[in-house]
């Protein structure tokens, strides 16, 4: 399943207005989706980070009122985490929100759809880019039943090579594959 059917499944309406509820900090990632065989781009943060150090994350950071909305939010931090220039064209859809445990977050993620991609530049905050296949990605999804998060109920981990995938960013794969098996 791929171009019209992906589109389809993860296509939605996009509501980007940052809503605070004074709980959290808000922050927006960009789900990029390129390629014949469709692959998503994660990036890994360095070990030496304050925040979210060593994880596998999807492009994208903290909202700042600046931005106006979390989609500008996604687009901007994109383009200086890793040097991609998305437009707002190319986003189909948006996720539900999902909230980290540790950091105190509250991400939305967006999702664009790109015909192919440009040489990539990582920023200070990204220690790799990762090109990931998306369809081999879902297949190793794992319970994570060792977590220290019990009060979740649903924690899942995804591995890519020799890198588990975990917290938010696999909370947000398992929407994207929820939505997709909904197509077949």
């Amino acid at each position: 399943m791929y171009g019209d059917d992906l589109r389809k499944a993860l296509s939605s309406k996009i509501l980007p207005e940052a809503k605070q509820n004074g709980q959290t900090k808000l922050a927006a990632v960009l789900v990029v989706i390129y390629g014949s065989e469709p692959t998503i781009i994660m990036t890994e943060r360095p070990k030496t980070m304050n925040l979210h150090a060593g994880e596998i994350s999807f492009p994208g950071g903290t909202w700042k009122q600046n931005d106006g909305d979390l989609l500008t939010t996604a687009l901007r931090e994109t383009k200086e985490e890793i040097g991609l220039n998305i437009s707002s064209q190319q986003i189909i859809g948006q996720l539900r929100p999902v909230t980290t445990l540790n950091s105190g977050f509250t991400i939305t993620s967006f999702v664009a759809i790109a015909s192919d991609i440009p040489k990539l530049a990582p920023n200070s905050e990204i220690e790799e880019i990762l090109h990931i296949p998306m369809f081999p990605l879902f297949k190793t999804i794992g319970d994570d039943k060792d977590s220290l998060h019990k009060s979740i109920q649903e924690m899942h981990t995804f591995r890519y090579e020799e890198k588990i995938i975990w917290g938010a960013s696999a909370r947000i794969l398992r929407q994207m594959m929820l939505l997709l098996s909904k197509m077949n």
